[in-house]
């Protein structure tokens, strides 16, 4: 195996599979910072100062002291194991970048849900045009401080989940439980494949 400076820089040798990962989430969810925390390489941030006119259309309600949105894309990179690594793009997550999501989703093996405790709702829409779409995704509950903590099992029902949907908790700003959601995401695209797979 290749030195730990060597995988910070580049793809490991033993590197025999990739996947395309995407964050999604509504607005103010954590994206930026998940992708920042897990990313074995400087992370790839588009983000623009939040102005006036930005102000009036976001709801910066829940997160007053948050400065910068991401107008484009997140960009990390995560060696999951010797073989496997993860290429992660995080979306921007105000409804008038949808057309951004859609471009975001071609070619993505599966997707990654953050949602925010303190407004399940929001992430109705991301869910919807992932499942318009076919891709298979995981959902983390962001469990920041001071948000409120709702049993999984509600919050499952809360937003219309498949009973196969994978549903965990995480804080985006702590690399290893961050680390639990993409694991639980990547398993269970391991198990969709394995069923998909023909049989001799």
């Amino acid at each position: 195996m290749d030195s730990a400076l060597t995988r910070d820089r580049f793809v490991a040798r033993t590197v025999t599979a990739t996947a395309k990962i995407v964050v999604a989430g509504a607005f103010g969810v954590g994206k930026t910072t998940f992708v920042g925390s897990v990313s074995e390489v400087p992370p790839v941030h588009m983000e623009e100062t939040i102005t006036g006119a930005s102000a009036l259309v976001d709801d910066l309600a829940r997160t007053p002291a948050k400065s910068t949105t991401t107008v484009g894309v997140d960009f990390g990179r995560k060696h999951l194991s010797d073989d496997l690594v993860l290429y992660l793009f995080g979306t921007p997550g105000q409804a008038r970048f949808s057309f951004l999501w859609q471009e975001l989703i071609i070619g993505a093996l599966g997707a990654l849900v953050l949602v925010d405790p303190r407004d399940l709702d929001a992430s109705h829409e991301i869910l919807g045009l992932l499942e318009e779409n076919g891709v298979p995704y995981a959902v983390a509950v962001n469990q920041f401080d001071g948000a409120p903590r709702h049993p999984l099992e509600e919050v499952h029902e809360a937003l219309a989940l498949e009973g196969h949907t994978p549903l965990t908790v995480c804080d985006a700003r702590e690399r290893a439980s961050c680390m639990q959601a993409l694991i639980q995401l990547t398993e269970y695209l391991a198990r969709l494949a394995h069923r998909l797979e023909p049989r001799p």
